[in-house]
């Protein structure tokens, strides 16, 4: 049997330090002061018994406890250190003073330190933005002039004015209310802050005025680039996703590579690598090495701002390489069990957050399986670099896929083979992004010349984030939570036991496949166009709506008509529509009715249908002037209409909604239509007010259907009860490629998918139809349709 000396067994002496340190922290920050240290308590002790047994004291200890007895005593120790750090913390969160104001939901006054940058948390069209400020208190001043100093954290919700170009590290005095917090983590209290801030206590810490000076010479040297690498690369380099756009931030989320967008322990990683590299390359001894990457790491920490998310980072990245750099790669494992331990006991609040979770199961699998991997590829005659390439993503995927799974209620199949791909250019852009950001104060045009040459990896991330997240089927709904997390967890521990066996190899590999098919809520079937037995299509016309549903062959029942003429005529004549049964205008907005005219072209239109809600006049206009001497008539609540296999009725509103936020948008019709036996909901762009009230007045046979038009374009005005009494099998989602609304939501697309919806987009996806033959299947055209019409 090898023993802890052995370089092929990992050594994981302090693993049961770091994970029972690690969980009871994050058990503490839901319990109280008392029930930790009653937990530390016990633990001590059961400790000391221990130790005496083991060391003779209280008797001679028997086999079992020779060889489980120090690990047991790690891991009680792990407790005691986890329990004892989290009470002190829970000590100040929950103090007296501080909750009573809270209770009373007093306004106060607050001296603050920030903690990290200000960052955006709602991001609604047409409303201010409103930031997110992690501080620490250092003074808080209520009614009665009743007067708090303590380290307390806070959360402040604050408008963007005077508050965006706050550094960490700055003091500065603020008023506002206080508010209960979420729960869960060390924040005390909730300030709602309505203003900007009425004083700042001196200038921020010169080390963050240093990396703000470094950002914004970034920032300057990508400008010449096209918008989306120029966008992207400061993310990747520094984490300032400020110019990214939104379109690409949404590829990246589909396609799991949304750590590239942050700093992360693989960023400390690449730059610190580049100086091993370097050092090694100049034949530097192992002491002189690590010198050289201490430096490097204090220089890129200074670089990206020292917040806490960031030296976490480092902490992470550096571990690996230190130990490799000092000559004891074996050295590595402890390190780490070792970093998560003083990280926790330092800041309990680690314990809980996603980031840090995935930091360390990334290094952890980049420790634990990428060697291993490597080296059987480069057995089987894989090339060293390229069995590098590939075992090092697919490790840092599969040790951080529960996490994911868990927080997105998803798991991604195109995951591992996008981020296989931007593995080459992960290194070269993020070494030279710092090259540009490092020499910009200096030599401007040699920092546009760097971040010039850094725009071609960005760019190749960017066209591998586009193509991947277009591919249908990517990403598989999964349990959300807890436990979905451990689920796939466990599911992965048996995935690499089973692994090591020829005979269970084959096994896993047939029953993966036949997972991922039979998960599957909704098939992708190819064929032309239209595919035979379709029920809907959701027309690409641009930033706005056209559906269509066929009622026998040449004829078709359309609703609503989107913001080009052009576009729905295409769309019309692709499907091979020559007559309309009927046209029904969901409501008077001109993305919904500017392309009216387009479904009359070369038709026959049988019978026009249009909201009750008579605004925006310029809408009605447009309908009135294209339906001619058809006429229009009113599709009021309960209307039902039927022809060939289809059956509509008007479900809502339910009564006129009046002094919402967009009384057009919340009037619209809202359609159950049945055809071929396939439920379809089509609600226009009906927000939050009328979803609730077909909620409080569900329709005979209630909102379930199998098809759901998400409103509004996907907009984040929905109601997720509403959306999961629907509880759709497909959404179709009709939206804008690049439109500045920001529609879709990614919070309402994550909630579809997470209740088993096959979410298809007309901006990513081109003509959509959904098939009722042979059970529910989906087909996309593509998102260049129009022009190859």
């Amino acid at each position: 049997m090898s023993g802890p000396a052995d370089p092929a067994v990992p050594d994981l002496r302090l693993a049961g330090l770091a994970v029972a340190a690690w969980l009871t922290a994050l058990a503490g920050l839901h319990l109280t002061a008392t029930t930790m240290l009653l937990v530390a308590g016990a633990a001590a002790g059961l400790a000391t018994v221990t130790a005496l047994h083991l060391t003779g004291v209280l008797g001679r200890p028997g086999r079992s406890m020779r060889r489980y007895g120090w690990i047991s005593v790690g891991i009680l120790l792990g407790v005691l250190c986890g329990g004892t750090a989290t009470a002190a913390r829970l000590g100040v969160r929950d103090a007296e003073a501080i909750r009573s104001l809270v209770d009373e939901r007093a306004r106060v006054t607050v001296e603050l330190t920030v903690r990290d940058d200000p960052r955006p948390v709602r991001r609604v069209p047409g409303r201010p933005v409103t930031l997110l400020v992690a501080a620490e208190l250092v003074t808080m001043t209520g009614p009665d002039d009743r007067r708090v100093r303590a380290a307390a954290r806070l959360v402040l919700l604050v408008p963007e004015d005077g508050w965006r170009g706050l550094l960490p590290g700055q003091r500065v005095t603020a008023e506002g209310r206080l508010a209960e917090p979420r729960g869960g983590d060390l924040t005390a209290a909730v300030v709602m802050v309505t203003g900007p801030p009425q004083r700042a206590h001196g200038p921020p810490p010169w080390l963050q005025r240093a990396a703000g000076v470094l950002r914004a010479g970034l920032q300057r040297a990508c400008e010449p680039l096209p918008d989306e690498p120029g966008g992207l690369l400061p993310g990747l380099v520094v984490g300032d996703t400020s110019r990214l756009l939104p379109t690409v931030e949404e590829d990246f989320r589909a396609t799991g590579m949304t750590h590239l967008n942050a700093v992360s322990g693989s960023n400390v990683a690449i730059v610190v690598g580049a100086v091993l590299l370097l050092a090694r390359w100049s034949r530097a001894g192992p002491v002189l090495a690590t010198g050289l990457c201490a430096v490097a790491l204090i220089g890129f920490v200074i670089l990206v701002r020292p917040s806490p998310s960031v030296v976490r980072a480092a902490t992470m990245g550096a571990i690996g390489l230190a130990a490799l750099a000092a000559g004891r790669p074996r050295a590595a494992l402890p390190a780490l069990a070792a970093a998560v331990t003083v990280l926790v006991v330092v800041d309990p609040e680690l314990a809980g957050d996603a980031g840090f979770a995935l930091s360390v199961l990334a290094t952890g699998g980049l420790l634990l399986l990428a060697p291993r991997w490597r080296d059987g590829l480069r057995r089987r005659g894989v090339p060293g670099g390229l069995a590098e390439a590939l075992a090092v993503p697919a490790a840092a995927q599969l040790a951080c896929g529960p996490v994911v799974a868990g927080l997105s209620g998803t798991v991604s199949l195109v995951a591992v083979p996008a981020n296989l791909l931007v593995v080459p250019a992960i290194a070269p852009a993020t070494v030279l992004g710092v090259v540009a950001a490092i020499v910009s104060p200096v030599w401007p045009a040699g920092a546009q010349f760097a971040a010039g040459l850094a725009g071609w990896p960005a760019w190749w991330m960017v066209v591998v984030a586009r193509y991947g997240a277009r591919l249908p089927g990517g990403n598989l709904p999964w349990l959300g939570g807890l436990a979905g997390g451990l689920l796939l967890a466990v599911l992965t521990v048996a995935l690499l036991v089973a692994l090591r066996r020829p005979v269970l190899r084959r096994l896993v590999a047939v029953s993966t496949v036949a997972v991922v098919v039979g998960t599957l809520p909704v098939r992708l079937v190819p064929g032309g166009w239209p595919p035979p037995g379709w029920v809907v299509v959701a027309c690409e016309v641009g930033q706005g709506d056209a559906l269509v549903l066929p009622v026998a062959p040449g004829q078709a029942v359309v609703v609503d008509a989107g913001p080009d003429p052009r576009a729905v005529d295409g769309c019309l004549r692709r499907l091979g529509v020559r007559e309309v049964a009927l046209l029904v205008v969901s409501h008077f907005h001109v993305d919904h009715t500017a392309g009216v005219s387009g479904v009359f072209r070369n038709r026959r239109v049988h019978a026009v249908r249009t909201p009750a809600w008579p605004e925006p006049a310029s809408g009605r206009e447009l309908v009135r002037a294209a339906v001619g001497g058809v006429g229009t008539q009113q599709a009021t609540t309960g209307w039902t209409w039927r022809a060939g296999a289809v059956e509509l009725t008007v479900i809502g509103p339910p009564y006129p909604m009046r002094g919402t936020r967009s009384d057009p948008n919340n009037n619209s019709v809202v359609l159950r239509a049945v055809v071929s036996g396939v439920s379809i909901l089509l609600v226009g762009d009906a927000e939050t007010e009328v979803q609730r009230a077909l909620l409080e007045r569900p329709p005979p046979g209630g909102l379930r259907a199998d098809v759901l038009k998400v409103a509004h374009h996907g907009s984040a005005y929905q109601e997720p009860a509403f959306l999961d009494a629907v509880d759709p099998r497909v959404a179709l989602v009709p939206v804008g490629a690049g439109n500045d609304y920001g529609h879709p939501s990614p919070v309402v697309l994550t909630r579809l998918g997470r209740g088993g919806a096959r979410v298809m987009r007309t901006d990513t996806d081109g003509d959509v139809a959904v098939v009722g033959r042979g059970g529910m299947a989906v087909v996309a055209r593509g998102p260049d349709a129009r022009e190859q019409s």
